[in-house]
């Protein structure tokens, strides 16, 4: 039986280097060890293989023909395939999309939802919204009523990708805004009825995130980052200050700050294993994170000084 399983999987890997074999992308041999390494061919003939490799195609050349539009998942599965749930997670054909993602965008560091976002595949238009608190909207629409009431009762407000592309906001130019990489943050915004708008990435930005921010920046508002001390969170940041935002409290000096106060407390930090990357607007942080053991600070961790000290010195 083993022997039986041996040829079955070295039948499967010639099946794979033959399908990918008119691939013109430099990666796709990359991609094909890839998928094999990851268990992705498990139970598959030669011919379940091939036809793999013939569906991940399908939906690259389909992705090359629609930018920079965006789809939905389930449509375009329904579309390409015949079933809608044909690339749902856990299903072969979404890890080999996956996998090929990460090579097509260089999105070696985003989870799976950014990655298919990035390249135009959303869950829908409802799902994953922009967590806001007080956004200072100039409009008369529909969802600029409900964002002005919901701030009048003291309440955060989830905005959908939808909404957002039909009703676009505004805000008076030179607007502070800060972003937080946190949920709570945002809550505890709306809790102490700061006068300062406060969005949530809620960890990688999702397309509504990405598209209430540039709203923002077309109105000409000011943006502000702040996020976790560590690998994943110093990315995206770098990731927020490329797209024209600007750090806030996360320069060597403020992480060394929450490093004293949690030693003073006598507080023992997780270490992170990654490194955080390069940190332009600042390269003291990435030299005193390595030279710190790469020690984490959550950002919930300083909650009190990040919106205190905005609430200040954006006044």
């Amino acid at each position: 039986m083993r022997r039986a399983e041996r040829e079955r999987s070295r039948a499967s890997r010639v099946e794979l280097d033959s399908a990918i074999s008119s691939w013109e992308e430099p990666w796709a041999r990359r991609w094909a060890e890839e998928v094999a390494s990851s268990g992705l061919l498990g139970g598959l003939d030669g011919a379940a293989v091939k036809g793999l490799v013939t569906d991940v195609r399908r939906l690259l050349d389909h992705l090359d023909r629609m930018k920079p539009s965006t789809v939905s998942r389930t449509e375009l599965a329904a579309s390409l395939y015949g079933s809608a749930h044909a690339l749902d997670e856990g299903t072969k054909l979404a890890g080999a999309v996956t996998q090929a993602l990460r090579y097509l965008g260089q999105g070696f560091q985003l989870d799976r939802r950014a990655l298919w976002e990035a390249a135009g595949i959303l869950a829908n238009r409802v799902s994953a919204p922009a967590l806001t608190w007080s956004l200072p909207v100039l409009g008369e629409s529909a969802l600029d009523e409900q964002i002005r009431s919901a701030s009048a009762g003291g309440l955060p407000l989830h905005i959908s990708l939808l909404a957002l592309q039909k009703y676009p906001v505004t805000v008076p130019r030179d607007h502070p805004v800060l972003v937080v990489e946190n949920p709570r943050l945002v809550e505890a915004a709306a809790e102490r009825r700061l006068p300062n708008c406060v969005i949530t990435s809620n960890g990688n930005p999702s397309t509504a995130v990405t598209t209430l921010l540039r709203q923002l920046r077309d109105s000409g508002a000011s943006i502000w980052y702040h996020g976790d001390f560590d690998a994943a969170g110093i990315g995206i940041c770098r990731r927020m200050y490329d797209d024209g935002a600007t750090p806030w409290m996360m320069d060597a000096s403020d992480y060394e700050a929450a490093l004293g106060r949690a030693e003073r407390a006598g507080i023992r930090l997780d270490h992170d294993s990654n490194d955080c990357g390069d940190t332009p607007w600042d390269p003291d942080l990435q030299a005193a994170f390595r030279r710190r053991g790469q020690r984490i600070i959550h950002e919930e961790f300083v909650l009190e000084s990040v919106l205190g000290r905005f609430s200040e010195e954006s006044r």
